[in-house]
């Protein structure tokens, strides 16, 4: 079944529609590899929208466990190039169609591609740090991962943002 998605018509940086969030797990929905506080909620929110991908090194090895019940594909990360993997997964989603959100330099390349397909990309810290490299190829900064959902959740707080 097709979600609605959301549109966004941004003054200056142009009309975007979103069908996907395309997120990491570890350091931008989760703190010590735990979801949280909000975040359980928020997402099953947006799910009513848009179709949830959760790609992940899954670090401290919680993500499944955490996610479990929620509305959202998920997909463990193994080996190396992480960074690569991350961002080929989107390109099959279709990145002008996502919003991607990441914290890590495994993250970057997604970010970048995301940014430069015409989805948009939000770097978000949610108390593990962000890694320059992410925070450079996105096209918002965020603390903490209800805020970032928030911004899906109220889009008239992305356009104020990203208005030029």
């Amino acid at each position: 079944m097709s979600k609605a998605g959301i549109s966004l018509d941004i003054p200056g940086f142009g009309l975007r529609h979103i069908s996907k969030l395309l997120t990491d797990y570890t350091g931008t929905l989760s703190c010590g590899g735990r979801l949280t506080v909000g975040v359980r909620e928020s997402l099953n929110k947006i799910a009513e929208s848009l179709e949830i991908h959760v790609i992940t090194a899954d670090t401290f090895g919680f993500a499944q466990q955490e996610l479990r019940g929620l509305p959202l594909n998920f997909f463990l990360l193994t080996g190396e190039h992480q960074d690569v993997l991350k961002r080929e997964y989107g390109e099959r989603l279709g990145l002008e169609h996502c919003v991607v959100f990441g914290n890590g330099n495994n993250d970057r390349l997604l970010l970048k591609a995301a940014k430069q397909s015409g989805g948009i990309a939000i770097a978000v810290d949610n108390g593990e740090g962000c890694a320059t490299d992410a925070l450079l190829n996105s096209h918002i900064f965020i603390v903490g991962a209800v805020n970032a959902l928030g911004l899906l959740l109220e889009p008239k707080a992305c356009k104020a943002t990203l208005r030029f």
